[in-house]
């Protein structure tokens, strides 16, 4: 049995490898080759179970996570893999933040502008950093404003992301509507129960991501962006209709109906519109942990 930590996902998946292994296992999701129980939620949320079967392989993924929002790091998981004879235990705190990096970067791929420069992340968490690292692995991006409540740690993190890519300027802000007044992509990653902006601070042309609002309480964008966006993808329909606060909203009060969602693995063969204001609501589902243990079982 390999048992695998945090240091030894990062080392033995980079990002680029990540949004590949991710990209892939959303195209045998829409082929029809996995089987996915229903999520386990207890404690209200405190408590995840999630699992995933991939058929043509014979290999499954079984990942738990707690859930404590005022903990640092919020999420604690572990991942086992097993398949052909074979089993893998790894760290699923780094599998999490990696693997919703990658999705965000496979969504970033297909709907942002391809020349996009300028990219604005809203939270200084755990997952901000992966979600830097997704998008700059998909476009060109010259500038990143990292925006948070704590002045301090937005600076902290735009400090060691400047580290990581010499070649990109990061600039700290505490102000969100001047951070994404002329960004071109923008990543929410936050666990805000309210919308974290008005859709008339964001420009005309934007490519939307937002991870960080799991439960039906919570939500980071307004019903009105996505009520107005040209195209709403999400991971999962029926994932997102139970868990994502925001598109739960969006869908009572009226202004997106469950037929405008979009599946991501569709979307790979078959690219909604790209233009305008376009959304990406990601609550993450069980395939994306198997590609990432997956590529680990194969290093």
């Amino acid at each position: 049995m390999k048992v695998l930590s945090a240091e030894d996902v990062r080392q033995a998946v980079p990002m680029p490898a990540a949004v590949d292994a991710v990209r892939n296992a959303f195209r045998e999701l829409a082929a029809g080759n996995f089987v996915l129980p229903p999520r386990q939620i207890f404690g209200n949320g405190a408590v995840l179970v999630m699992s995933a079967y991939h058929s043509p392989s014979g290999t499954a993924v079984v990942k738990k996570i707690g859930i404590a929002l005022d903990r640092v790091p919020a999420i604690r998981a572990t991942v086992i893999w097993t398949g052909d004879g074979e089993q893998l235990v790894a760290d699923g705190t780094s599998i999490t933040t990696l693997r919703t990096g990658a999705v965000v970067g496979v969504a970033t791929g297909l709907l942002a502008p391809a020349g996009a420069t300028r990219l604005t992340v809203i939270g200084t968490g755990a997952q901000a950093p992966d979600q830097v690292r997704a998008v700059l692995a998909v476009r060109p991006i010259a500038e990143v404003t990292v925006t948070g409540r704590s002045a301090g740690r937005a600076a902290a993190l735009a400090g060691d992301l400047a580290e990581e890519f010499p070649e990109v300027k990061f600039t700290p802000s505490t102000d969100i509507d001047a951070s994404i007044a002329d960004t071109h992509v923008l990543c929410c990653a936050t666990s805000s129960s309210t919308p974290l902006f008005t859709a008339d601070a964001l420009p005309e042309n934007v490519h939307v991501n937002a991870i960080g609002a799991f439960r039906p309480t919570m939500r980071e964008l307004p019903r009105e962006l996505l009520g107005s966006a040209t195209t709403v993808l999400v991971d999962q329909r029926e994932a997102a209709l139970e868990e994502s606060g925001e598109i739960i909203d969006a869908v009572e009060s009226g202004v997106l109906a469950e037929s405008d969602l979009v599946e991501l693995g569709p979307a790979l063969a078959d690219p909604p519109l790209a233009t305008g204001r376009t959304v990406f609501k990601s609550v993450g589902i069980g395939p994306q942990d198997w590609a990432i243990a997956a590529a680990l079982a194969e290093h």
